[in-house]
């Protein structure tokens, strides 16, 4: 749902753009006639913005004890090496992510050492920070994955709380 309301927004911003005029300015009289510039376009604009998608690290170590959920480090692996990994995680860097979440189940779990998530699962992402992992839940929704979350204080905030898992 996330994800279309934001695909909205972007087509609403394209359409807006529309009556842009010189320097930057609107147009006189298309606000009032144009829905995409009333004051509900605040509101539908807020609403793809989503945190209720990003969690901390107290609502991890809840999800974490609940089966069917997956954790997915997007990082890359010579930071996996380097810094470690949380206990469990998978790791498959942002940019082989939708590939990897596209595998057939063998290969899946030939590459990663893991099972392939199913559509139903909860999917979690992580990073170093934050960022990529909000990035991966576009392309873990554009593949059908509806239950997805992003750990907003990722590998960082995780070593503040908890142990690591360091791969050789």
């Amino acid at each position: 749902m996330a994800v279309l309301l934001g695909r909205l927004c972007i087509s609403v911003r394209a359409v807006c753009a529309q009556y842009v005029g010189y320097g930057g300015a609107i147009r006189a009289g298309i606000r009032a006639h144009h829905p995409a510039l009333s004051p509900r376009w605040h509101m539908v604009r807020h609403l793809s913005v989503t945190p209720d998608l990003t969690i901390k690290y107290e609502e991890l170590k809840d999800l974490l004890k609940n089966d069917g959920v997956v954790l997915i480090d997007v990082r890359e692996p010579w930071e996996i090496k380097e810094y470690g990994l949380i206990k469990g995680s998978i790791n498959i860097p942002l940019g082989d992510l939708q590939a990897g979440l596209q595998l057939t189940p063998e290969e899946f779990e030939a590459k990663y050492h893991k099972k392939l998530p199913e559509k139903s699962n909860t999917l979690v992402f992580s990073c170093l920070a934050g960022i990529r992992s909000g990035r991966a839940l576009e392309a873990a929704t554009s593949l059908g994955y509806n239950r997805v979350h992003h750990y907003s204080g990722g590998f960082d905030d995780w070593t503040r709380h908890e142990a690591t898992e360091k791969t050789q």
